[in-house]
């Protein structure tokens, strides 16, 4: 028999990793895990409990004590910390601007990172396969993954496809009031993670010119390049 799936998935702010990488797991049937939301997750525990996010030592304090459960059903991803769900949380602005205080933290990514790994194997032992998205699932979290995938686009379509997604619309001012999300969290998250130049060995995606269901084709024919019969 074949050794379960496991796909990693990292990209950039926008670039559509995670919209595409849970269609994607769908379609397969497996599992799906989004590394991302395990840290805005550890965010609002962090905000929760007014732990400082100024202090490194509390913030990994707060990692090694971190009650989460996440959903790993691409269609159904709620997420719950200490039984309270922050589905729709994590993904506020009040997260998104201090998210990569936590997410920048060397201990809590090295905590993060085992916790990731385990996951990915335990979804899929159960599932039969895994699709994992993030930042560094490529690189450091699991290296050796059948398909290690990077999906990027280009800062302009990152930026108005996350100001349709927050706005409605990708006008001007929309888009200005989405820069400093996408454009200086990259850059701070650069600092300990790459993820805007693919590995040796990682296949780039660019779906800059590329519409969602292309998108999902393009990931879908990658991982089929390397293991035909999924």
């Amino acid at each position: 028999m074949s050794a379960p799936l496991v796909v990693a998935v990292d990209g950039p702010s926008g670039s559509g990793k995670s919209s595409v990488s849970k269609a994607v797991a769908t379609q397969l049937g497996v599992g799906y895990l989004d590394t991302g939301a395990m840290y805005r997750a550890l965010t609002v525990h962090c905000l929760h409990h007014e732990v400082p996010l100024g202090d490194a030592e509390a913030i990994t304090a707060a990692a090694e004590d971190f009650p989460l459960m996440i959903g790993t059903d691409p269609d159904a991803v709620d997420v719950l910390v200490g039984g309270r769900n922050v589905t729709e949380q994590i993904r506020s602005s009040e997260v998104s601007s201090v998210v990569s205080k936590v997410a920048t933290v060397p201990a809590v990514r090295e905590l993060m990172r085992r916790l990731q790994r385990e996951m990915m194997d335990d979804i899929a032992e159960t599932a039969g396969g895994v699709v994992a998205e993030g930042r560094d699932i490529t690189t450091v979290v699991y290296p050796d993954a059948t398909v290690r995938l990077l999906v990027t686009a280009s800062e302009e379509a990152r930026l108005a496809r996350r100001s349709k997604e927050l706005h409605g619309h990708a006008e001007a001012d929309a888009v200005e009031a989405t820069r400093d999300q996408i454009v200086r969290r990259d850059a701070e998250d650069s600092t300990v993670s790459q993820f805007t130049t693919a590995a040796d060995g990682v296949i780039t995606i660019d779906t800059s010119d590329l519409d969602f269901d292309q998108s999902v084709q393009a990931v879908l024919a990658a991982i089929r390049s390397v293991r035909p019969e999924v």
